[in-house]
Order: C-alpha cells, then sequence, then structure tokens
C-alpha cells in the first residue's frame, strides 16, 4: 500500500516587477504557482476528490474527515494559504488572476468558519454522508473503477479507512448527545434500513461484491482468487461489524436520547450556524428572514401565473384540481416505447438550436447525448445530468429514467431539458471543466447557488428560445419554479422560525402538486442539510437581477449572447464575486 506523508507545502512570493504586456508578471507567475499548490494540497487533504478527476495517487486512502486530528490539519492548511494571499497585491493581478484571488479568500474564510462549529459530532443522516457513500464506491457502479489489481487493493485500504472512520463518527455521536448536537430523531430512524441493508450474512449479498462479482477478464486466475479471499474476508470482518455497530449504536443508545424538534437552530449555537450555512449554499450574506419574505413572495407570484394558465385552458376547478388534472390525465401521457421519450426530448434540442445559436457565443466542444437510465436503477433514479469528459471522448450525457413508458408524463418535458441538459448543466459545466485558462482548482469547483442557479434561470429561457407555447408546458416550468420557491420558505421556517417536520409538509403540499411521500422525503432532506436547498431560488434570482440590470444599464448595447459568455467564462463563482465581475463588465461595455 501507499505511503502519504501529509505535507503542506510552503511557497516563497516573488516581489512584483513590470514587464511587457505579452509577458506574464513575476506576480502572475508566483499566483499560478500557488493555485497550482493550494490545489495539490487540497487533494491531498480530499481524496476522493482527486479520484473524481481520474488522479489516482491517493485511491488507497480514505481519511478520517471527522478526527479533530484531521480539523486541526485543515486549519493550518487554510491559515498558511490565507498568509500567502497576504503577499499579492491584488489590483496588479489580471482579472483572471482576481476572481482566483477572490474565490480562493472566499473558500479559506467559509473553511476556516466552519471549523468554528462542531460539524463533526453529527457525521450520520439520511440524505448523503460517508454510510452512504462507501457503499456506492464500494459498488463498483460509481466513479471508483475496478479495472487492475491495484483497483482492487487500493479500495481494500479505504475499507480499512472506513472502520476507523465509523468507529471514530460512534465515538463524536455520544460527544454530540452530552452537547445536545444531533440530527432529529425521525432523520435518526432513517438510517436503521440503510444500515440493516450492509448487515448481510451471505457476502455475495453485499453491495461491496459487486466488483468482484464482475471481476474484469484480464485478471488472471491466481490473482483473482486472492481478490476474492480478501474481499471476503472485508466484507465479513470489517464491512458488516462496522454496520452493525452503527446499527446497533443508532437503535439502543442515540435515537432514544436524540431530539425530536426539526430545525438546526434547536442545537447549540444553531441559529448562527444557519447563518454560516447561507453563506456555504447560497454564497451570499443574505438573512433568514430576508430568505424568507423573499419565498413567500415568489410562492405567491408563481401561484398568480399558475392560476392565469389555469384560466388561459379554460379549466374549470380549483388550481389543487388542475394540479390533478395534469398529473393524472392521460393526454399528457401519450408514449408507448422508451424510445419515444428519449426522441420527444431530442426534439426539444432541435427546436431550441435556431435560437441558441442567437442567444450563446460560447458553446461546449464536448458532444451530448440523451439516454435512457440503465435498467439496474432505473426505478429510484431521476433525470440527471452526467459530465463528459474535457478530451471529448466521453459525451455530456441527459440521463431520463422511462420505467413505464405508458405513464411518462411530457408536461414537464421542456424545462427539465432546459436546466438539465441544454443550455443549463451542460453549458456551464462543460464550459468550466474545458477552459484551460481557468486554474486546475477552478475547473472542477462547484457552488450549488452558481451551478444550480445557472440551470434555473435557463429554464426562464424557454419562451426566447421557441418553448413553451404550449400553456401546460408553461405550466410545467411554474411547477419546478414553484418548488425552489417552497424551499426558502419551509427551509427558513424548520430552521430559524420553529416550524415543524409536519407544518413544512403540509405547506409544501398545499402549494404545489406534490404526493406526500415525495413532500416527506424533501423535508427531511432539507432538515438533514440545512440551507442547501436555498441555493437554486438563490442563484436563478441573482442571475436574472443581473440580467435586468445589464439591460436597464446599457440599453442599445446591451447583448444577451455577451451577458451569457460574462456569466459562464469563469467557472462557478460565489454569487457574491459573480455579482462584482457582472457590474465591472457593465461599465467596460459602457466605453465601447
Amino acid at each position: 500500500m501507499k505511503n502519504l506523508l501529509i505535507a503542506l507545502s510552503c511557497l516563497a512570493v516573488m516581489s512584483c516587477s513590470k514587464q511587457p504586456e505579452s509577458a506574464p508578471t513575476p506576480q502572475a507567475q508566483s499566483m499560478g504557482n500557488l493555485l497550482e499548490s493550494y490545489y495539490e494540497d487540497y487533494l491531498i487533504l480530499n481524496p476522493l476528490e482527486a479520484t473524481q478527476i481520474d488522479d489516482k495517487r491517493y485511491n488507497n486512502i480514505l481519511l478520517n474527515d471527522i478526527s479533530e486530528a484531521h480539523r486541526s490539519k485543515v486549519a493550518s492548511f487554510c491559515k498558511q494559504y490565507q498568509d500567502s494571499l497576504q503577499n499579492y497585491d491584488r489590483a496588479a493581478l489580471s482579472t483572471q488572476d482576481q476572481l482566483s484571488y477572490d474565490i480562493l479568500q472566499f473558500e479559506l474564510a467559509l473553511k476556516t468558519d466552519l471549523l468554528k462549529y462542531p460539524e463533526n459530532l453529527m457525521p450520520v443522516q439520511q440524505f448523503w454522508g460517508m454510510t452512504l457513500t462507501m457503499p456506492q464506491l464500494g459498488s463498483g457502479k460509481s466513479y471508483v473503477t475496478f479495472k487492475t489489481v491495484d483497483d482492487y487493493e487500493d479500495f481494500l485500504g479505504r475499507i480499512d479507512g472506513f472502520t476507523v472512520w465509523m468507529d471514530t463518527a460512534i465515538v463524536n455521536m455520544r460527544k454530540g448527545l452530552a452537547r445536545g448536537t444531533t440530527f432529529p430523531k425521525i432523520l435518526m430512524e432513517r438510517v436503521l434500513p440503510q444500515a440493516k441493508a450492509m448487515m448481510v450474512s451471505d457476502v455475495k449479498q453485499s453491495v461491496f461484491w459487486g466488483p468482484i462479482a464482475d471481476m474484469p477478464a484480464t485478471i488472471g486466475e491466481k490473482e483473482k482468487g486472492e481478490l476474492t479471499t480478501a474481499y471476503t474476508d472485508a466484507i465479513k470482518t470489517k464491512i458488516v461489524p462496522a454496520y452493525t455497530k452503527l446499527y446497533n449504536f443508532l437503535k439502543d443508545e442515540y435515537i432514544p436520547k436524540t431530539r425530536t424538534t426539526s430545525g438546526v437552530g434547536e442545537i447549540p449555537n444553531g441559529k448562527e450556524y444557519y447563518q454560516l450555512m447561507i453563506k456555504q449554499y447560497t454564497t451570499t450574506e443574505l438573512s433568514p428572514d430576508s430568505i424568507f419574505n423573499l419565498g413567500k413572495a415568489e410562492v405567491a407570484r408563481i401561484t398568480r401565473e399558475m392560476e392565469a394558465v389555469k384560466e388561459q385552458v379554460s379549466f374549470k376547478g380549483d388550481l389543487k384540481a388542475f394540479f390533478a388534472y395534469v398529473n393524472n390525465d392521460k393526454k399528457f401521457m401519450p408514449y408507448k416505447t422508451a424510445q419515444e421519450v428519449i426522441d420527444a426530448y431530442k426534439a426539444i434540442e432541435t427546436k431550441i438550436e435556431p435560437n441558441l445559436k442567437k442567444m450563446f457565443n460560447m458553446v461546449p466542444r464536448s458532444k451530448f447525448e440523451v439516454r435512457q437510465t440503465e435498467k439496474f436503477r432505473e426505478a429510484s433514479a431521476s433525470a440527471e445530468y452526467n459530465l463528459g469528459s474535457p478530451d471529448g471522448v466521453r459525451p455530456g450525457i441527459f440521463y431520463v429514467p422511462v420505467p413505464d413508458p405508458k405513464t411518462y408524463n411530457n408536461a414537464g418535458m421542456e424545462t427539465l431539458f432546459l436546466h438539465e441538459a441544454i443550455p443549463g448543466h451542460h453549458y456551464q459545466c462543460m464550459l468550466q471543466l474545458e477552459n484551460t485558462e481557468l486554474p486546475r482548482f477552478r475547473r472542477t469547483l462547484g457552488y450549488s447557488a452558481y451551478g444550480e442557479g445557472w440551470a434555473l434561470y435557463t429554464e426562464s429561457l424557454g419562451k426566447e428560445l421557441g418553448l413553451y407555447t404550449d400553456p401546460i408546458q408553461y405550466f410545467g416550468h411554474l411547477g419546478d419554479e414553484m418548488h425552489r420557491a417552497i424551499r426558502l420558505v419551509v427551509d427558513v421556517g424548520m430552521h430559524v422560525k420553529g416550524w415543524t417536520r409536519e407544518e413544512a409538509i403540509k405547506y409544501m403540499m398545499e402549494n404545489e402538486p406534490i404526493a406526500e411521500q415525495g413532500a416527506i422525503a424533501e423535508i427531511e432532506r432539507y432538515m438533514a442539510i440545512p440551507g442547501q436547498a436555498l441555493s437554486y431560488k438563490i442563484g436563478q434570482l441573482k442571475i436574472s437581477e443581473l440580467r435586468v440590470r445589464a439591460e436597464k444599464e446599457l440599453g442599445d448595447k446591451f447583448d444577451l449572447g455577451l451577458f451569457h459568455d460574462e456569466v459562464l467564462k469563469y467557472g462557478n463563482l460565489p454569487l457574491s464575486i459573480l455579482d462584482t465581475r457582472i457590474k465591472q463588465w457593465i461599465e467596460e461595455r459602457k466605453k465601447v
């Protein structure tokens, strides 16, 4: 197994001197070195992210990232690079380097602030986290590949790291119980069946057996036998005992004592922590009250638009009845085969192509495909976009689950395509990944408010792109927008204003066409990851606001294609930094 020394490199910052315009200044060269050094050290502290970008150097490592030792290393890492940034004259840097400076400063400050709160005392919940990530990785169906003997041996190292992580999680959760820093009881009850599913008596029934069952023929018989024995032992003596220990701890000790309230505001310093979650997920300094009021206003506005569509199609009945009509009437389920559904999405791409060329100058080099979601995961999957590769070998893929084509509702297809595919996630993600002018750390950097905000903003381009001519398709768009607006209300409602889980579920069901089980899953997701659900609508509203500002201030000089270029060309940005950049661009355009 590989040995890894975590050594945070020090960078000597060069002094700035003037150079010819065509040559990078010493400060620019030094800034590039700093950003590269930062990213290398960042990957050491985040080996799973290294694996995601096909950097195999740390493939055998799963860090105990909830330990105090790890948190101390992160603190030192942040301090080192914060100190390094102080050696630069930001004003002397290029626009691109200024953005890198601002992003890195934002990132380091956020990481430092997060360390002030004991997130590591709440390491397990039902929506995401290591207890769910490891089975995904170990199945062989995620971004961890199992093609060579080294791949298999590397993952055995990660299983060893996982057992340490699980032991630490239980110790930390005991500390959390003593301090009142816990997740709600209902969420922990949801974890029990997840853990139970990993407690198999037959190793071949374990999700971690998948790579053994699908072992490549290129691996020799001797190595195959050795790996089969090693994985049998790892599942029996490490994976199953780790989940069994967690299950028993949760059932017998944790769940009986954990809190029954819904919001994170109920834990010590919870409201201050929630404000930091707002900053993390919206990349703004908005207050909970302002977000709550904004959500209420958006819900009211979208409701009025929904009522107008109902009147336009002469539907007799209230809005709830119209929801039921759109969801259940067979006229909105015209398909007989899955291929017909896929072809309908391809037709949307063809329909918008002429107008896309007028609205976007920058388009990805990578190819794009619409595919049906694989059968093995189709029943529980949602429509999603999967990144292509920057070398063009793997296309960007819009996956569409069609378990039963005869019940596939087409009412929201146009808005879904714009969001998940073109010009939503495919344009934004691939332009960022392909942009070699960005330093490496920015090509894969993601802020939910920007990425999801952009995708939601592109839904609003439907009419300009020649879509939403059918009122029902526009209603589908309004339904998706309503869902994101409701999130602003219920998220703040639970985490700051004392709303119960049940009150949040009721509010959601009263304002959008969603079944009770769907509403429960959504609300419990928001309970598990405070603030994340705010990012979509906040991001969309910010980008829309910036467009309106540019149109107003530039008048005849406004060009929508150039505006979109400016939003996309720098990659994923915190909204506060995007706001500053677009203001600068407006002033630059005024001088043209």
